[in-house]
């Protein structure tokens, strides 16, 4: 089963943002990735069309099961 961690922002220009972890660990908390995501915002290391990601929106982790039938 794969899984990925999905952290959505809101940028200053109001547009939505969001970064992908693969594998994240196990166990994270609400509390860990809220404070996770606002390091993000304070660092200011990402931003969409010049905007800076401005407030935390959402995070979700995302499980996919994959069932190969035929590999060749």
């Amino acid at each position: 089963m794969a899984k990925t961690l999905q952290l959505n922002f809101t940028t200053a220009a109001g547009k939505q943002a969001s970064l992908t972890v693969d594998e994240p660990k196990e166990g994270l908390t609400a509390t860990e990735v809220e404070l996770a995501m606002a390091q993000i915002i304070s660092a200011g290391a990402f931003e969409v069309d010049g905007s800076p990601f401005a407030a935390v929106k959402s995070a979700r982790i995302i499980e996919r099961n994959v069932t190969e039938l035929v590999q060749v």
